[in-house]
């Protein structure tokens, strides 16, 4: 069985778990104290009529049958005789199981009533099984054809001292038990859904805004957009719960707005005077002087357009939209072939899916260099693996070693130690492609590729996009 995953689902399971065992116990213990003092009463019955039959010394009570002549239904029954019978051998059969406390509240009624007890015998007979009962029963359903019809039969018998004859009798067991027995499950199913019923109800009631809660907090996560606020509802904790949340959401609005204008503002201010100093490098009369300038240059504002992607990516805003994906890869790969690259295009699969084509484009541009960069050539393949889709990269280069693969997608992390900008950037490309696959609910993984033998041959970073 699946365990319920909702927090209203498993705390109603939970209460419907006890509110059952709490309603079995208790229905238990109701049905028990019925059904003693129903035995209870065939006891004394049987006891009554055993002390009357000892105390009279008659062999047996019997029926004036020419007050009540056989029926039909009788044809073929034992001789009608009376609800006490004398009989050399116990009623009760080897196979039968005996009802040891019945027996033992029979003889201390009887010794009570100054009886000498030798023996006694009482079991509980189904009436189908007892011919002299079935006779009883035939007998006073044609006195009485409306009477209730039992199924079972208490069969109690008595041998006194200094006697070798057993007294017997025998006592329906009324059908009021059966009638009981269903009474008490009926209450037990009506109370048990009330009650469950009512903390369903109640549960909801807590559980509502809180599942509103997260959707909003799931939403604002994926556009931080700070619209469409949750009014408090529901008890005072959640209310207080939902009022907390708004205020903090509003102040991380508020510093996002104000991280974005500061980058702006970095950007602008920062890419104004690298578009004059090189305009001014053009001045520089060593050609070689004037190349490294205008390297390094380059590299500053990569990398300072790396920073501010980096920063922008967690607030898109361009929406997404139904995209080609192997479309999409396969012109990312040309723009590498069209360049001279070693980019190899593997196996793809068409599939459409809702993306930001502009980010995923840079966030492939960024894997594809960095296998060029470190494994000197790259392969791309697309597949789809369950509800993904998932975009390969895999170079030929030396690998990463294990322990500092989860580091490599820390910024300013490099796999080529130096800051030389002929083997790098400035280590955001791998921080920035996570970021991207992240924003669109997928996840950025890098894996050593090995040989059969175990030996590394490349590396290859797993680019998974959920497809809905």
């Amino acid at each position: 069985m699946r365990w319920p995953r909702s927090l209203q689902s498993q705390v109603l399971l939970a209460i419907a778990m006890a509110l059952f065992l709490a309603q079995g116990i208790g229905a238990l213990l109701i049905y028990r104290a019925q059904h003693e003092r129903i035995e209870g009463s065939l006891v004394h019955t049987a006891a009554f009529r055993v002390g009357v039959a000892a105390r009279s010394g008659e062999r047996d009570w019997r029926i004036d049958e020419r007050a009540h002549p056989p029926g039909p239904l009788q044809a073929g029954l034992p001789p009608s005789r009376g609800r006490v019978e004398r009989t050399s051998a116990s009623p009760a059969r080897s196979a039968e199981l005996r009802e040891t406390a019945e027996e033992t509240e029979l003889r201390r009624i009887l010794e009570d009533q100054d009886l000498p007890v030798a023996d006694v015998a009482v079991v509980h007979r189904m009436v189908g099984e007892d011919e002299r009962a079935q006779a009883q029963l035939v007998r006073r359903l044609a006195r009485d054809p409306a009477s209730p019809t039992p199924r079972h039969v208490l069969v109690a018998g008595v041998r006194l001292r200094d006697s070798d004859q057993w007294l017997v009798t025998r006592v329906f067991m009324p059908p009021t038990e059966q009638i009981m027995l269903r009474g008490i499950v009926w209450q037990t199913l009506l109370i048990y859904t009330l009650l469950v019923g009512a903390m369903w109800w109640l549960l909801r009631r807590i559980t509502r805004p809180l599942a509103a809660l997260t959707t909003r907090l799931e939403r604002f996560a994926d556009t931080r957009d700070p619209g469409g606020q949750l009014e408090p509802q529901g008890p005072e904790d959640v209310a207080r719960l939902i009022t907390a949340h708004n205020a903090m959401e509003a102040r991380i609005a508020a510093l996002l707005d104000e991280k974005d204008v500061m980058l702006g503002a970095i950007g602008h201010d920062l890419k104004t005077p690298l578009a004059a100093l090189r305009v001014r490098i053009e001045s520089v009369d060593d050609d070689t002087e004037r190349g490294r300038m205008a390297s390094t240059i380059e590299d500053i504002t990569r990398t300072l357009d790396d920073i501010l992607s980096l920063a922008r990516v967690g607030r898109p805003s361009d929406p997404r939209e139904m995209t080609e994906l192997s479309a999409l890869v396969a012109a990312v790969v040309e723009e590498f072939e069209d360049m001279g690259e070693p980019v190899e295009l593997g196996d793809t699969v068409r599939m459409a899916l809702p993306l930001r084509a502009t980010w995923i484009r840079r966030a492939l541009r960024n894997l594809i260099g960095n296998a060029l960069r470190y494994g000197a050539q790259a392969e791309v393949a697309l597949a789809r693996e369950g509800g993904e889709a998932v975009i390969r990269i895999r170079d030929s280069g030396p690998g990463i070693a294990e322990d500092r693969i989860g580091a490599m997608m820390e910024p300013f992390t490099r796999g080529e130690p130096s800051r030389n900008s002929e083997t790098g950037g400035a280590g955001l490309g791998l921080t920035l492609a996570k970021a991207i696959a992240e924003q669109h609910g997928g996840t950025l993984t890098l894996v050593n590729h090995r040989r059969p033998g175990g030996q590394v041959s490349g590396l290859e970073a797993i680019l998974r996009l959920p497809i809905n």
